[in-house]
């Protein structure tokens, strides 16, 4: 096992907080992190038919076997349990005594935030990072870009090197299988599956949710409802927009992303390297890369996700800006393997109009080698391999 980049915000949050509440979607590696980080508590899952119900039918008796603490996996299986524990913490509020782990995000934060309000620190934890793919193969640079995007970062397929269509195939089997049951009544399993492989081809695009409703053949509202579990179940992140108007960002179309890139393939019918690079959505595909290292960024230093993209109304667009201060670093984002200069189209069109708002900018695109340049820099793709810059 290796070390996860948000190992130490984690170790740091439970010296100050009496529960640790740790989210993210399957596989991501929660229960391997907080077994790893906590092996001085007690383990219990509630996906266990007999530990969920004993956890049912008398949760203070469960509690009481756990006094000291414990690591509570998929809390969200026994709701209740969140009320149960306030009270204990409140009693003995002693930092790092409860590691809570769900991957059911809004189910689990509704409790959280209703019952342990102040009490419990909160992390999400998504998968690797291309720096932790490169420490767990050894310090060694992962593969070529074409085979990165195909493998995606779910732990188990590097961990076990699994065959990444088969273990992808089967991890969406699981997640329609499972976790739809419990987040929400899917009648129609097989438009779903179309809905959620027809989101893959709206990679690094607007999400318009009238028109991929009608292309999945359903509702406005049902489109809506799917896009949510989608988001609630951590399969896709939406990026809003960025505008001077603030309150635009909540009305203007967000843009389409998953959460691990090697599903986007899988679900696009991708299952070879040279697939992917011939792919129409080759560059998308890249752009889906590079966004969710930003999020993973953030999100392990224990940061609330505060990044977005530009468009204006004539169609000038910056990938990706992140904050710095009270402004912006501007990222483009190009597949391509030799810098274009259309490439820094974007950044200029920002520096024009949003000067104030642009702290720097740079490329990063799919070539081996990063180039100095005057005005903004470029970086290659493996300079991420080296983990926060």
């Amino acid at each position: 096992m290796i070390e996860r980049d948000i190992a130490p915000v984690l170790r740091s949050l439970a010296r100050q907080y009496p529960v640790v509440t740790l989210t993210g979607p399957r596989q991501s590696g929660k229960t391997t992190l907080a077994r790893a980080e906590f092996p001085h508590l007690p383990y219990a899952s509630l996906e266990d038919p007999d530990t969920r119900r004993f956890a049912l039918e008398d949760p203070r008796g469960f509690l009481a076997q756990h006094a000291a603490g414990a690591v509570l996996d998929e809390i969200q299986r026994a709701p209740e349990l969140a009320s149960y524990l306030q009270a204990l913490v409140d009693a003995d509020p002693q930092p790092g005594r409860f590691v809570l782990i769900g991957s059911q995000q809004f189910e689990l934060m509704t409790q959280v935030s209703q019952s342990l309000a102040g009490r419990t620190a909160l992390l999400r934890l998504l998968p690797l990072t291309l720096s932790e793919v490169r420490r767990l193969r050894g310090g060694k640079a992962p593969q070529d870009l074409a085979s990165t995007l195909l493998h995606g970062f779910l732990p188990r397929i590097h961990d076990r090197a699994l065959d990444p269509s088969q273990a992808l195939a089967d991890y969406f089997s699981t997640y329609v299988q499972r976790d739809l049951r419990q987040l929400a009544a899917v009648q129609d399993l097989q438009r779903f599956e179309r809905f959620v492989r027809l989101c893959a081809g709206r990679t690094g695009q607007l999400l318009h949710l009238s028109q991929l409703g009608n292309d999945a053949g359903v509702s406005h509202v049902t489109a809506r409802a799917w896009i949510d579990l989608l988001q609630t179940s951590c399969i896709v992140h939406l990026l809003p927009p960025w505008f001077t108007n603030s309150g635009k960002r909540l009305v203007k179309s967000p843009k389409l992303y998953f959460v691990d890139v090697g599903l986007t393939c899988w679900l696009l019918g991708l299952h070879r390297a040279e697939q992917v690079v011939r792919d129409p959505l080759w560059g998308a595909l890249f752009e889906n890369l590079i966004v969710m290292e930003a999020l993973k960024d953030q999100l392990n230093a224990g940061q609330a996700p505060r990044m977005y993209f530009y468009r204006d109304s004539e169609g000038n667009e910056v990938d990706l800006l992140l904050p710095a201060g009270h402004a912006f670093q501007a990222v483009e984002i190009k597949a391509g393997a030799t810098v274009n200069p259309d490439y820094f189209k974007g950044l200029k069109t920002f520096a024009a109009h949003q000067g104030v708002a642009m702290a720097g900018g740079c490329v990063v695109y799919g070539g081996e080698r990063g180039e100095p340049r005057s005005n903004w820099a470029v970086h290659s793709w493996r300079r991420l391999q080296q983990g926060r810059q």
